[in-house]
């Protein structure tokens, strides 16, 4: 069958990305083809086509996506035709329809669209590891979170007061603090016009926090390393403004006997039963209405371009749907 997708054929700015028409064969063994009427847009797609991120060119780009199979190839036995699904992270999601492997594709729960799904599941997911494993959060406890206007940071907002911690959010501008203050943040920190660090000693009664989430990276690694307290939890989970520098363990020793992690999602989800039972988490928190997934851009997979740029810009907040 004929589709459209991107097809990256070089890595680089914006304007590398194009769609393309292909001929789509029909699912391999293990496989299922796919449907997709919404698009997840992740900053790990900013990685992967500016080429921070190596590809194998040409390449599919895209990691997240949701709607129906309409064919299931051989080996599959818990998957049907016309079930509703989602995945990610699975390279090629920038598609009309695809072939995706099954033992990376889950259901979505009657009562959650296929749009939500889109918008949730990478974000959400990675939210359950980074409060749930990197480091389980405790009621009562303090914790610094970057990015917190994003679409993970409005997710672990309200993720991590759900489980009874004090959540401190890093944002820019008032706008987007007075935003994060109704989605589980109990304290905003505006990094335009505060100092993060002094801010957060201020908060803290000059403790400081035992663990701080950061996704911003070389910018905000200092503000970070002084934020923490002792035995704290350096957890660098992103680089949207390039990689943090190098951590000399003398700098963990002499800052408070810090620990430093750098996770990621395809680790944690890398087992399939991993994957399942963090999928069924996000989506039961948002079918019980503790996390509300806030879709705050739409554009059509024609508008690729435009939307990596406004996601590169840091111009978003929530989450962005694309509809192929």
């Amino acid at each position: 069958m004929k589709t459209t997708r991107v097809v990256l054929h070089e890595q680089g700015g914006p304007e590398v990305l194009h769609l393309e028409e292909i001929d789509l064969t029909a699912p391999g063994p293990g496989e299922v083809q796919i449907e997709q009427t919404a698009v997840g847009l992740n900053y790990m797609d900013v990685y992967q086509r500016s080429g921070a991120y190596p590809l194998s060119l040409p390449s599919p780009l895209g990691l997240e996506a949701a709607g129906r199979i309409i064919a299931v190839g051989s080996d599959v036995s818990d998957l049907a035709v016309g079930d509703r699904v989602a995945y990610g992270p699975v390279l090629g999601a920038y598609a009309k329809h695809r072939n995706a492997p099954a033992t990376r594709i889950v259901k979505i729960p009657d009562g959650i669209s296929e749009e939500i799904a889109a918008a949730v599941l990478m974000k959400g997911t990675t939210v359950q590891y980074l409060l749930n494993r990197t480091c389980h959060l405790t009621p009562g406890q303090d914790v610094l979170f970057w990015a917190a206007s994003g679409g993970v940071g409005q997710l672990a907002g309200q993720w991590g007061a759900h489980l009874g911690a004090r959540m401190i959010g890093v944002t820019s501008g008032k706008a987007n603090c007075e935003v994060i203050l109704k989605l589980g943040y109990a304290e905003a920190i505006d990094r335009d016009s505060e100092n993060v660090a002094e801010r957060v000693q201020e908060l803290t009664g000059g403790k400081g926090v035992p663990v701080v989430y950061d996704s911003v990276g070389a910018a905000s690694f200092d503000a970070s390393i002084e934020s923490l307290q002792t035995f704290g939890m350096f957890v660098s989970f992103g680089a949207t403004t390039g990689e943090a520098p190098p951590v000399p363990p003398s700098l963990l020793q002499h800052k408070g006997s810090l620990y430093f992690t750098r996770p990621t999602l395809a680790d944690y989800i890398k087992l399939r039963e991993d994957l399942v039972y963090a999928a069924a988490e996000v989506f039961r928190l948002v079918g019980e209405g503790v996390l509300t997934v806030n879709i705050d851009q739409k554009m059509p997979l024609s508008g690729i371009v435009d939307a990596h740029r406004l996601l590169e810009a840091g111009t978003t907040t929530g989450s962005t749907v694309l509809t192929p």
